[in-house]
């Protein structure tokens, strides 16, 4: 018989500004979704692929959502409504669709991150305004060994058990998205 968990969010604001810089890892992705699920399935091997990179991957999420899915891929998860308080400053962005439509906040930081070209911005989901569509490009991810395994744990944690493929398929703006320095390959 399996038992689920749930576990809410954390629910307190991390600072954004003035932090010692040799407590706060180089780089740092912010995952913006309404859904845990979701998250897995779409970027799931991604995300695991950046934990174990190194990077600081942080899936905000509205409250009490059973995260343990997350946590097996490195996620850690933080309340969405407490983090649009600030300014996100991430050196990612990864948002999907469905939250974009949510909330203005959450469509405003893509636009401006969009706009500036300084954060990377990565995207999933069907359904995309014509103003974020036409300024992103077709990308994919090539999934690690350890990424497909760590993904397929997840969807079965999060009671979806499923094959996992080779890729994913994201969004990406073609300015942030290279050969050189990322591992999301256009494909337009």
């Amino acid at each position: 018989m399996t038992t689920s968990t749930v576990v809410s969010v954390a629910s307190k604001p991390r600072s954004r500004r003035g932090e010692d810089a040799r407590q706060s890892p180089k780089y740092r992705l912010d995952v913006v979704a309404s859904d845990v699920l979701d998250v897995v399935r779409s970027a799931g091997g991604w995300l695991f692929d950046r934990a174990m990179a190194g990077w600081e991957v942080n899936a905000l999420l509205p409250r009490t959502q059973d995260v343990r899915a997350l946590q097996i891929l490195g996620v850690r998860c933080v309340d969405l409504h407490a983090e649009l308080s600030t300014p996100l400053a991430g050196v990612g962005l990864a948002v999907s669709a469905e939250a974009l439509g949510v909330d203005s906040r959450i469509r405003d930081t893509v636009l401006e991150a969009l706009n500036h070209s300084l954060t990377e911005v990565t995207l999933w989901g069907d359904g995309w305004p014509l103003a974020v569509d036409r300024r992103t490009a077709a990308a994919q991810h090539v999934l690690s060994a350890a990424a497909r395994s760590f993904k397929r744990h997840a969807l079965a944690a999060a009671g979806a058990a499923s094959p996992v493929g080779p890729t994913e398929s994201l969004r990406s703006h073609p300015k942030t998205c290279s050969p050189v320095g990322s591992e999301l390959i256009l494909v337009d």
